[in-house]
């Protein structure tokens, strides 16, 4: 990918990954050069090329400011809906894991062949931060965290299209992130913490070392382990629910040899 569309795209990330919306304004172009570890030479192309397209706005003296929405509002209008279906039936998280984990392998895959330090050293700073909110016990700031992981990875494939909707799935992602590791850690925190904090970390350190093939097993191995817990607590849920429904009657009475027999 040239130096230029790959700035393109990783300010458009930037754009999506703070909330941006049409009419709001984009830090000054030394801002941005420092947080896309680019040249500000490069972010003042890459304007040029989104402002030709539309998708920004640079006015004179004033700054750049978003003009239309920066990534596919189709999908995210799209995506919008699937957040109030999770909410009201958790069992639609079943069809996030599935969705993840035929994008997932994609992004981890071209990540591990694509990623340049820079996205490198980004994946590693999110890993950092998901780990330091984790061990301080901020339970929300660690799932946004897991979630901004996973979306890193997406970027480092530089494939724009994954990129867009990875993004565009923030949201669905999140809630699910969320829902799926509060669940988890309220059966055994400490063991369920460490598994992921593990999976994770090997997922970092194939990209890292360049290797596609181990880091798509261990997306996999990870969305797998992730489906597995929470299938298992939520059929632990439903027993529990169905013998709660049991009159307390309808439990064969003792007779008094009985009585005597299990004294």
């Amino acid at each position: 990918m040239r130096l230029a569309d790959h700035v393109v795209e990783k300010l458009l990330a930037l754009v999506q990954a703070r909330g941006l919306q049409p009419g709001q304004r984009l830090p000054a172009e030394r801002q941005l050069a420092t947080e896309l570890g680019v040249s500000r030479t490069s972010v003042r192309e890459a304007i040029q090329k989104l402002t030709s397209q539309g998708v920004l706005v640079a006015r004179r003296g004033d700054g750049t400011y978003v003009q239309s929405s920066a990534a596919a509002d189709w999908l995210q209008d799209a995506m919008q809906p699937l957040a109030g279906l999770i909410d009201s039936d958790p069992h639609y998280r079943y069809d996030v894991l599935e969705t993840r984990h035929a994008l997932e392998t994609s992004t981890a895959w071209l990540a591990a062949q694509r990623a340049t330090a820079q996205d490198k050293d980004h994946i590693q700073r999110c890993f950092d931060v998901m780990i330091q909110h984790q061990q301080s016990g901020h339970a929300e700031l660690a799932a946004r965290a897991d979630a901004q992981f996973h979306l890193a990875i997406a970027e480092a494939s530089h494939n724009l299209v994954l990129v867009q909707v990875m993004h565009s799935l923030f949201t669905v992602v999140l809630s699910t992130v969320e829902r799926n590791r509060h669940d988890m850690f309220r059966l055994s925190a400490p063991r369920t913490l460490q598994a992921l904090t593990v999976q994770h970390q090997s997922l970092m350190q194939a990209i890292l070392d360049g290797d596609p093939q181990r880091a798509r097993e261990c997306i996999g191995e990870h969305l797998e382990h992730v489906r597995n817990t929470i299938q298992r607590l939520d059929e632990d849920r439903a027993r529990r629910e169905r013998s709660m429904r049991l009159p307390l009657d309808a439990a064969p009475a003792l007779l008094p040899s009985d009585l005597i027999r299990k004294t």
